[in-house]
């Protein structure tokens, strides 16, 4: 039995893949592996094939297809569904693929027409999950980013943001107390984490997050993006107060001081992006005693005493300025504490006298302690 010659080349099938690939920004051979998973189905559906015991394939090069069987090579045929002589093989010069199977083209000649109809909707379906795929992978690589795009409309009080390729899904959670978006607002935020789902991959994002700050002042601080300053540690309550620390591996670059530029000027579009939130930018050291005592700004700092097996730790400050160290509601010691990750018990002067230092903490020396530098309001206006 010869094999047939397939009438089937379709060299404008491979061009419109191949376009339709660069245009969705997928794999060809993921797409070409879709249509011949379809083709098989499109032929078992409609040639009565009731097992697995073919294989289709599409030709990369002209677009032509083939269905071939696939039988065990015997000596003697006692089932002729299933196997091949080995006499047949040689003289028809089949070839046999890596299970050591002969491969017998079957192609019908009506199967081109049945196969389009039948397939169409398994192609559009691998297509679609291929571009999910490709979604997926762009915003898995991005996560940690942050991502600008407009809020197309709200779900059950969810902003969706449109995000390039993909929506994303903003919850009123992950919003400061200070956004009002509407639909056709721009709006930046933070990728916090992308999920393979049904309807392709969920991102959701964040305006609340520590590295939501962060980023934004990666992205506005040129010695950063250089390499010249780096971000130690971000302590955040959205909507109200945020510390970043900062350190320069420039000697001759000043830290808070690129960061903040002059009058403020730096680090102005990130204050414009976090509304009345407040932003304290502060000077880090790999002396403990020294950046706690800059954590504490704008307080003054008397001395500080660290036990460095639980990581805690007793400052005293003048008298007149415990409320200003604890803050309201001990926020500004609250987020000392995250931002250099020690706990912070804080005393003034007059109490700190009558009690004794813990003999597991040991005093350090914080004369170079540097005040908060932040960028100061004008008269009637936040900078």
């Amino acid at each position: 039995m010869a094999a047939r010659k397939n009438k089937t080349e379709s060299p404008t099938l491979i061009s419109a893949l191949q376009d339709l690939c660069a245009e969705k920004e997928i794999e060809p051979e993921v797409l070409f592996k879709a249509v011949e998973e379809a083709l098989k189905v499109a032929y078992k559906k409609n040639f009565n094939q009731d097992d697995d015991s073919f294989e289709v394939e599409l030709n990369r090069k002209n677009g032509s297809f083939h269905v071939y069987a696939l039988k065990i090579p015997v000596d003697v045929v006692s089932d002729p569904k299933t196997e091949v002589s080995e006499d047949e093989i040689e003289e028809n010069d089949y070839e046999i693929n890596d299970d050591g199977l002969a491969r017998i083209e079957v192609t019908p000649k009506d199967f081109g027409r049945i196969a389009a109809q039948a397939a169409k909707q398994l192609v559009v379906q691998k297509l679609r999950e291929a571009e999910r795929g490709v979604i997926y992978d762009e915003f898995t690589k991005r996560e940690s980013d942050l991502v600008k795009g407009r809020v197309l409309r709200v779900e059950d009080n969810n902003l969706i943001v449109e995000a390039g390729k993909t929506e994303a899904v903003l919850m009123p959670t992950e919003l400061s107390p200070y956004d009002n978006y509407k639909i056709g607002d721009m709006v930046r935020a933070y990728i916090l984490e992308v999920k393979k789902g049904g309807k392709g991959p969920q991102v959701y994002l964040s305006r609340t997050h520590p590295n939501f700050l962060r980023r934004l002042v990666e992205i506005e601080i040129p010695e950063i993006q250089e390499g010249l300053i780096e971000i130690k540690s971000v302590a955040r309550e959205a909507g109200s107060r945020a510390k970043i620390a900062v350190y320069s591996k420039e000697p001759n670059v000043a830290a808070v001081g690129a960061c903040l530029g002059q009058r403020g000027t730096r680090i102005k579009n990130v204050l414009d992006e976090l509304g009345e939130e407040k932003l304290d930018v502060i000077e880090w050291s790999p002396n403990e005693g020294v950046f706690i005592a800059n954590a504490l700004s704008p307080s003054k700092i008397i001395s500080v005493a660290l036990n460095y097996s639980d990581k805690s730790c007793r400052v005293v400050v003048p008298d007149n300025q415990l409320s200003l160290a604890i803050g309201k509601e001990g926020q500004n010691a609250r987020l000392a504490a995250k931002l250099t990750g020690w706990k912070i018990d804080i005393k003034n002067l007059k109490r700190a006298k009558t009690i004794p230092l813990d003999e597991d903490m040991q005093e350090v020396d914080i004369s170079a302690a540097q005040s908060l530098f932040k960028p100061r309001p004008k008269k009637g206006k936040r900078p």
